[in-house]
């Protein structure tokens, strides 16, 4: 894809470029396309594992997927949110290091929030995407 995306990182905000995001992408061309939250739930319909660590692993295949219908990579994604319960520097350290990997250096404007619940109550996380793609 790689459509035209500029990262910002102003002197005036937090460096964000230490932890792995941007605090402003810029996409100059192509089309938007929204990502709803994944969850980790799976095609089969299997349960979500208990573990936040096991969930993130399935919402990254999630989001894989995602990517790969839209014949998109990371480096497409303008903005991820990420809604986690039970937000706590542990719980980000687990989840934000999987993401990391998934973004594989990619930089795109990102939001954490932490929630009391998501659409069930055995999910953890749940992230969506604005990804570029071709028009």
């Amino acid at each position: 894809m790689s459509a035209s995306i500029d990262r910002m990182n102003p002197p005036a905000l937090p460096d964000a470029g230490k932890v792995g995001y941007s605090q402003i992408s810029i996409a100059h061309s192509g089309t938007l396309a929204f990502v709803s939250g994944q969850v980790a739930w799976r095609p089969d319909g299997a349960a979500a594992p208990a573990s936040l660590a096991e969930q993130t692993a399935i919402v990254i295949d999630n989001l894989q997927g995602a990517l790969d219908a839209l014949q998109a990579t990371p480096d497409d994604i303008v903005q991820m949110r990420i809604y986690a319960t039970d937000l706590n520097a542990e719980t980000q350290e687990i989840a934000m290091t999987k993401i990391a990997g998934f973004l594989g250096g990619a930089r795109p404007s990102l939001t954490g929030i932490g929630v009391q619940a998501l659409a069930s109550p055995d999910l953890l996380i749940e992230v969506e995407m604005v990804v570029q793609v071709a028009a």
